[in-house]
């Protein structure tokens, strides 16, 4: 799976809602009801394309999608990336996916923001905001401290993991 961003984003958002819309209503549910759809369609609606929305995708479905925003903050010394606004296909809200594959679409989600923080968006700190405090534990490993770890920091409180990522040079310098 990939993390992208949404090129134009009313549309955008309008196919992965009528797909999101069929896999609801394929078993019954009502897709108005859904949380957190109303916050990402006044996203999707602001002027200009500085909203960074973005979308987790195989190529087929749309699995995903959040914001992702480069920040400056001042409780870190560089530029930090804040993902929130998560919001998931009814597949894994319904259980039509079962428990690891929740699992693992986080962990894609995340790993994207990791990826755009190493690449597009350049940042050296990530705010990763989980759909809720019981996702956490997908993402405990990660608070455990090793050589290959791309993290100098890693901290999960509630439903916020905050992490700061070793400098690319040390990282790159500690494979050799």
């Amino acid at each position: 799976m990939r993390l992208l961003p949404l090129k134009d984003p009313e549309r955008s958002w309008r196919h992965i809602k009528a797909q999101w819309k069929m896999d609801a209503e394929g078993v019954g549910e009502d897709f108005a009801t859904f949380g957190g759809i109303a916050a990402f369609d006044a996203l999707t609606s602001k002027e200009g394309d500085s909203q960074g929305l973005y979308h987790l995708t195989d190529g087929g479905r749309v699995h995903a999608v959040c914001q992702v925003r480069r920040l400056l903050m001042s409780k870190f010394t560089g530029p930090a990336l804040s993902a929130r606004f998560v919001n998931v296909s009814p597949i894994y809200d319904l259980g039509l996916a079962d428990i690891g594959d929740y699992a693992q679409m986080l962990v894609a989600l995340f790993s994207g923001v990791v990826w755009l923080s190493r690449d597009a968006l350049s940042a050296s700190h990530i705010r990763f905001f989980l759909k809720s405090p019981g996702d956490s534990q997908f993402f405990t490993a990660l608070k455990v401290a090793t050589p290959l770890s791309p993290f100098s920091k890693f901290t999960i409180e509630g439903a916020l993991i905050e992490c700061s990522l070793k400098e690319a040079n040390v990282a790159s310098g500690a494979a050799s």
